[in-house]
């Protein structure tokens, strides 16, 4: 597996490279990824971590915060672990039959579309805007993610969502 890894405001050494790319070593037997991303940043005096993993139209994905990079390797890889095996407990549970290894190539959509079912339909009207009334109608909202349409883009529905670290990312579908 090719392991990338990425930092922000810290240096990665070689020790921790290789703690990671150990702890990730078991991903590779288990579901044969080729790639993985790791991102490390350190905020004041915390550290968040962020690993990410495409695998067959899947993306598995954990972070975790916290005062040790070396602890918070291990928590997300727990966490990894505990998704990977929930899809491939899905898989098997919807009476494919199959072993894992087969299972696999079904998509995520297919494996949760029986299990997780909205608890909530709601229908809303939506005006073309700029992306700066977006994100005033979210504040004034409260909302964590607001949709509309853009203006300012050919008309396309963009979803506008407050990150993590306070800013606001803009999804923005592909024709």
């Amino acid at each position: 597996m090719n392991i990338t890894f990425k930092a922000r405001n810290m240096e990665v050494s070689g020790a921790l490279k290789e703690y990671a790319t150990k702890r990730l070593s078991k991903f590779d037997r288990l579901i044969k990824a080729e790639d993985a991303t790791v991102s490390m940043t350190m905020i004041k005096d915390r550290y968040r971590l962020e690993v990410t993993i495409p695998y067959s139209g899947i993306i598995i994905r954990g972070e975790e915060e916290g005062y040790d990079l070396y602890a918070s390797i291990d928590n997300v890889t727990a966490k990894l672990e505990s998704q990977l095996h929930k899809y491939r407990t899905r898989l098997i549970k919807k009476g494919r039959g199959e072993k894992p290894q087969a299972a696999e190539a079904v998509t995520a959509h297919a494996a949760y579309a029986e299990d997780d079912q909205p608890v909530k339909v709601k229908h809303f009207i939506t005006k073309p805007m700029p992306v700066d009334e977006a994100i005033m109608q979210m504040n004034l909202l409260g909302h964590g993610f607001f949709v509309f349409i853009n203006s300012e883009d050919a008309n396309t529905v963009n979803v506008l969502y407050r990150r993590n670290d306070g800013e606001y990312g803009l999804l923005v579908p592909e024709v």
